[in-house]
């Protein structure tokens, strides 16, 4: 379902749009702004899902680097063993 709004761009916002339906990009200036949108709105789904990951880890048990190293170390070794490498 479609709805009709009214909204204002700035000139070089809307060459830039005519631009881009001009080069054949887009089918409409309608278009042009409907895909930004959702690009909006997936970056701001991304941002939010890396946030909460952020506090996902911040609230965890953290170890030192030389231990995340060793860690990283004997996985690559077991990884190496179970492949007969």
């Amino acid at each position: 379902m479609s709805v009709k709004a009214s909204i204002s761009l700035t000139e070089s916002q809307d060459a830039y749009a005519r631009d881009l339906v001009a080069r054949g990009h887009y089918s409409s200036l309608s278009a042009v702004l409907q895909h930004g949108l959702e690009l909006l709105r997936e970056q701001s789904q991304n941002t939010e899902a890396l946030r909460e990951l952020l506090n996902q880890r911040r609230s965890g048990n953290f170890v030192s680097l030389d231990e995340g190293k060793k860690r990283t170390k004997d996985m690559i070794a077991r990884k190496r063993a179970e492949r007969g490498l």
